[in-house]
């Protein structure tokens, strides 16, 4: 670890105004609440959590284009949100990428795309007119495409080819972050892993860090250094990749691993009773305690501080549970336990 993180999230919250019930009457939707995140160069942060749980929401505040309701937002060591908007928009735009869940609507179709590659060089003013060219060939290379898909539309070229467009696009300025939102949701199998393979190709030449968002938590899992579990806006545990999941600590953590099938052995799914709550109307206490089999009256009472496993390493695992699950414990005791209490 470095004396400097790259980006380091202190007591973040995002708020959002929603009309409901009437002509004039609002209320506040808790995309994110309370987050604390650090980024340390190189490494990758694997976020997962159900859809609306504030995983695209996390990713926006990370590089820069939201900025948060409450909280501080530290880039190299610098509150990101304290400088003039031209020093931000230089610091993000040349230190930070990032890949969208559909390359279709992330790329302007009216533009080859060679104007594509070159449009972050020619706005932050990298290099002469030459250069720029001789960059733009060195991304398609970098990203195993070549150099006559130069000159074509985006629509001219498959989506998996389209989606290595993108990551050239979020490589050009040569950031030291890439933030990855989902970036094969909306790609055919048979590509999903030359994607994530380059993507892990990448990380390694280039020494990046990434934040690679996703619903496939055993992608994830292979993808990143570190799991980051969301719920209803909420980090609520923060774990090694090779502790995930047998040693993770919270019951939703385990709830969401147990329901992925696996190739050797049976899926035994642990149940939650319950939909999502709502993010305009979080409960009380912990936000979890809804679904929970483990809860009680003090979950509905307190939210749960941060929790180390000290088994693991106190800077490693941390988790927010009034009732962590015991380090051991198998799924089918736990699908039992809450099948016991559903």
């Amino acid at each position: 670890m470095t004396a400097t993180p790259l980006v380091e999230l202190a007591d973040v919250h995002v708020m959002y105004k929603a009309r409901s019930g009437g002509l004039f009457r609002r209320e506040r939707v808790h995309a994110l609440t309370a987050a604390d995140l650090t980024i340390e160069p190189g490494e990758t942060v694997g976020v997962v959590g159900e859809s609306g749980c504030g995983k695209s929401t996390l990713a926006r505040i990370l590089v820069g284009l939201e900025k948060p309701t409450k909280g501080t937002v530290l880039f190299r060591g610098q509150h990101l949100w304290s400088m003039p908007p031209a020093a931000r928009r230089v610091a993000i735009g040349s230190s930070t990428g990032m890949v969208f869940q559909d390359p279709s609507t992330a790329l302007n179709r009216r533009l080859p795309i060679r104007q594509v590659l070159r449009d972050p060089l020619d706005v932050h003013g990298v290099g002469t007119p030459r250069q720029r060219e001789e960059r733009v060939r060195e991304l398609l290379g970098l990203v195993g495409l070549p150099a006559s898909v130069a000159d074509l539309l985006p629509g001219q070229v498959s989506g998996g080819q389209r989606q290595r467009v993108a990551i050239a696009r979020a490589l050009a300025l040569q950031p030291r972050l890439l933030i990855a939102d989902e970036p094969t949701s909306a790609l055919d199998v048979s590509v999903r892993a030359q994607i994530l393979n380059l993507l892990l190709d990448l990380k390694e030449q280039l020494n990046l860090a990434m934040v690679f968002v996703s619903h496939d938590i055993q992608t994830v899992r292979r993808m990143s250094d570190r799991v980051v579990t969301m719920y209803l806006g909420r980090i609520v545990e923060q774990a090694p990749a090779e502790a995930v999941p047998g040693r993770t600590r919270h019951p939703y953590t385990r709830a969401l691993f147990s329901a992925t099938p696996g190739l050797l052995s049976p899926i035994d799914p642990i149940p939650l009773a319950g939909p999502v709550p709502s993010a305009t109307r979080p409960p009380s206490g912990c936000p979890f305690r809804t679904r929970c089999w483990k809860a009680d009256d003090r979950c509905a009472k307190e939210m749960p501080a941060a929790h180390t496993d000290t088994v693991v390493g106190p800077d490693d695992h941390l988790f927010r549970c009034h009732h962590p699950i015991r380090d051991g414990a198998t799924d089918l005791e736990l699908t039992s336990q809450a099948q016991e209490t559903a």
